[in-house]
């Protein structure tokens, strides 16, 4: 799969990049979605293509396979700041979009953030109870206030490890095994070394691909 060049969509007030599997809207089989959300310094004024290439899962070299079995989209925020809760509705819409247009599998929706994206992670879970099949949240910047109710993956840096033990005790983690619902992973990495790491980690994204929601948003 190459993810260059890339092709900005607007949905509502997001720009947004997406990624699709080659084939992918041709075949019959349904292929798994990850949308990530970024951080702060990913925000505006930065170019879309260069911002969200920086860190999460379309970063120059994150090219294993298993990465190439997904439908990739990340959207990006008009502003700065830890707002993500403020366009949740539009997230969603972008991957009903995208699902709809590239036969995106409505029963494997992943979604991922790194830093104020990784709060954003927990906080549209908590909106749109039953959409998202798997969480994988890398280095937030704040505990969840409440439980999200399905399965979470949670990558550790230098902005979670103070506090490891409120994310453990309010998401119930473990370290990692395969068949895990709640997982931690501290590699003792920085906060954005602890991105680079994570969305170079085939283990996560097989380990999101286990996991299925019966919900159909």
């Amino acid at each position: 799969m190459s993810i260059l060049p890339f092709s900005p969509e607007k949905k509502g007030p997001l720009n947004y990049l997406s990624v699709v599997p080659n084939k992918a809207s041709s075949s019959k089989t349904l292929r798994p979605v990850l949308c990530f959300l970024h951080g702060y310094d990913e925000g505006p004024p930065t170019p879309i293509a260069d911002a969200l290439t920086r860190h999460g899962p379309l970063r120059s070299g994150n090219m294993m396979p298993v990465l190439a079995q997904y439908i990739i989209i990340a959207p990006q925020m008009p502003v700065r700041g830890d707002f993500w809760l403020d366009y949740a509705d539009h997230v969603r819409q972008i991957v009903s979009d995208v699902c709809e247009r590239h036969a995106g599998d409505r029963q494997r929706l992943y979604l991922t953030g790194f830093s104020f994206g990784g709060n954003g992670v927990f906080d549209l879970s908590l909106h749109q109870s039953g959409q998202w099949a798997a969480l994988w949240a890398v280095d937030p910047t704040r505990v969840p206030a409440y439980d999200p109710g399905c399965p979470v993956w949670l990558t550790v840096g230098a902005i979670v490890r103070p506090r490891k033990d409120d994310f453990i005790r309010a998401l119930d983690l473990i370290p990692y095994d395969t068949d895990a619902e709640r997982v931690i992973a501290d590699e003792g990495a920085d906060h954005v070394g602890s991105a680079v790491l994570a969305y170079q980690d085939e283990r996560i994204y097989s380990w999101l691909l286990s996991k299925r929601s019966t919900h159909s948003s």
